[in-house]
């Protein structure tokens, strides 16, 4: 399982999910351009010490990221999405794609997810933060295919 960032806006919010991904070992794809300055001083600044704990992907574009799947499936986070969380089936090698904090995912993109997915939530409130909604999707991809690190819950 991996999450991979479409075009993310915030330094901070990455390397929040850098954190996510390597507590929880799993691949990041940042697939680019980024709307920040993207740089190895400023993962490591956003990232911390936990920078040096994260396998990173980066890719040019969509279609680079695109040609890296190898067969995975593309399973979109989106508050636009139809599917609730606790009611999709995760398969082990599926990428958590979080669209960009500014204007989520473009429509070529939700076009090409093999899933669209949403985190339900109290009514009233539209979206919750993508570093938190990330970890919330990882962890339930990780439970569901019994692939939490430390053992098989």
């Amino acid at each position: 399982m991996r999450i991979a960032l479409y075009q993310p806006d915030m330094a901070g919010n990455v390397g929040a999910v850098l954190r996510t991904s390597a507590c929880f070992g799993v691949t990041c794809d940042i697939i680019e351009p980024c709307g920040f300055a993207f740089s190895e001083r400023a993962l490591k600044r956003s990232a911390m010490d936990y920078i040096d704990h994260v396998k990173i992907q980066r890719h040019p574009d969509w279609t680079a990221f695109l040609g890296s799947l190898e067969g995975a499936r593309i399973v979109l986070m989106s508050s636009k999405a139809s599917t609730p969380l606790p009611q999709f089936a995760f398969q082990p090698d599926d990428v958590i794609l979080m669209g960009s904090e500014s204007s989520g995912a473009p429509p070529e993109v939700h076009a090409r997810a093999d899933a669209r997915v949403y985190i339900p939530m109290a009514a009233g409130f539209r979206s919750l933060n993508i570093s938190v909604s990330a970890g919330i999707a990882l962890a339930e991809g990780l439970r569901q295919t019994h692939a939490f690190p430390g053992g098989n819950l």
